[in-house]
């Protein structure tokens, strides 16, 4: 999948989250379902679409640590070297978000944020969408997350907007990110390894 997705896809992907939609992409960790991160409505669409509980929150993404500063209201020094280093995908929870959907947060205000480390899709998409997208596992709640595209069940394909057509014959397995939790003060503890 070094290949990058051509720009006609990229737009369309674009113009569905511009547009409020969700998207079915893949992501750097799994397939996942986006939206704008910044509008609460289509956060919404995805509580109900997953049939999640609202207590839980979704992680976004971004394409670099230099947009960390404008959804976080501190970023630990911390986070720039774990971003640095890290050899698999991290998505890092931060407390006191901002400039985010409030019906994204989790209740204590905090959120997961992942930078995507070049991405053949996501990164592209990032760059040009130039706001953080949602990216939650495409599997209604509690059903297990699907490893590639052909675990993605029909009914997530059909509640979409628009399905991403690139990596879809792609049989890697992808993992889930490691998840931490990194306070202000620099203390930081594992939600998922």
């Amino acid at each position: 999948m070094d290949h990058h997705a051509h720009p006609s896809i990229i737009t369309k992907a674009l113009d569905t989250l511009r547009a409020g939609g969700l998207i079915l992409y893949p992501t750097d960790t799994i397939w996942g379902i986006g939206c704008d991160a910044t509008n609460p409505e289509a956060i919404e669409r995805v509580y109900q679409l997953k049939g999640r509980d609202k207590g839980k929150s979704l992680i976004v993404l971004l394409d670099s640590e230099n947009r960390l500063p404008g959804y976080v209201q501190e970023v630990p020094e911390m986070a720039y070297q774990l971003i640095e280093y890290t050899e698999r995908p991290l998505t890092i929870v931060y407390s006191g978000a901002k400039n985010l959907a409030p019906n994204l947060l989790a209740e204590d205000g905090s959120i997961g944020i992942r930078v995507v480390q070049q991405h053949p899709f996501c990164t592209p998409l990032l760059q040009r969408f130039r706001k953080p997208i949602v990216s939650t596992s495409a599997n209604l709640s509690g059903q297990s997350a699907p490893r590639n595209f052909s675990e993605v069940s029909q009914e997530i394909r059909d509640s979409v907007d628009y399905v991403v057509e690139f990596g879809q014959d792609d049989p890697h397995e992808g993992m889930a990110s490691i998840v931490m939790k990194l306070e202000p003060g620099g203390k930081f503890s594992f939600i998922r390894k």
